[in-house]
């Protein structure tokens, strides 16, 4: 890509039409943007407008209507990645501080893909916080490598995952959910607090229950769905969302939800 300072080259990867109109005005600001960079800085320029063609073609750009899309779904699994990631570390703990034997005997013991499982759970759970509150690049890139970290164990390690492969399909779902977003919608600070306040109501029930400090006899493992699902409706009740666009966004932000609830919950 250094080669070609003007980056005329990666204009043919737009569309023909959306070259012809915009064209000169990319190449010429991309010009001047790179003139005087070293060739590290010019690399990301160049992977910078590659992106953005990619976008372009596969219709995700801010300006597109699929774009748009995922921008309001991505908030959304990040508050269902934050979500599951935390429940599934309370699993892990509950399984560790409750069982019998010490609490370091089990850490001492934990194998190569528990720990990396954990890991990538942490990674999800932390990654996904983290985008939401801050609306960093970081913590959205922390949560993206937790959830295929997580997805990639179980061809690994498939025995792991007793359920099959349902829940590690639906991480991979989720991660590209988040990466469609266009990176310059990112970081709403209103869809954010929903998917914030989303993740902790599905969280809080389940966490309590699987320490023990909350005890009844109703499977909370569909309990997260019905919280993705009630805030899809209060978002198509919304005025601006009128249009069922919330229902839709939280359905494609909610894979591993629908997965924890098939295969841990009433559903299964």
């Amino acid at each position: 890509m250094s080669r070609d300072p003007g980056g005329s080259h990666l204009l043919r990867i737009y569309p023909a039409a959306y070259r012809a109109a915009y064209g000169e005005e990319i190449l010429d600001v991309h010009r001047e943007l790179t003139l005087d960079l070293p060739r590290t800085a010019r690399l990301r320029a160049d992977a910078d407008l590659l992106a953005h063609a990619l976008r372009v073609r596969l219709g995700l750009d801010s300006a597109s209507p699929g774009g748009r899309f995922f921008a309001l779904a991505a908030p959304l699994a990040l508050g269902v990645t934050a979500a599951y990631g935390g429940i599934q570390l309370m699993s892990w703990y509950a399984g560790v501080a409750i069982s019998p034997g010490s609490t370091w005997s089990h850490l001492a013991t934990t194998d190569g893909p528990q720990a990396l499982q954990v890991l990538s759970l942490a990674l999800m759970c932390v990654g996904a916080i983290t985008a939401l509150l801050k609306r960093t690049t970081a913590g959205t890139l922390a949560a993206v490598a937790g959830l295929l970290g997580y997805a990639a164990l179980w061809t690994v390690t498939p025995g792991r995952y007793a359920e099959g492969p349902l829940e590690p399909i639906a991480a991979v779902l989720t991660a590209a959910v988040v990466l469609a977003a266009p990176p310059d919608r990112r970081g709403n600070r209103h869809l954010s607090a929903v998917a914030g306040a989303m993740a902790a109501v599905a969280w809080f029930p389940v966490a309590l229950v699987q320490t023990r400090n909350f005890v009844v006899s109703t499977d909370y493992g569909v309990w997260p769905l019905l919280t993705a699902i009630l805030t899809g409706v209060a978002l198509a009740l919304h005025s601006r969302l009128s249009d069922l666009r919330g229902l839709a966004a939280i359905t494609a932000a909610s894979p591993l939800f629908l997965a924890h609830a098939l295969t841990h919950g009433l559903l299964g």
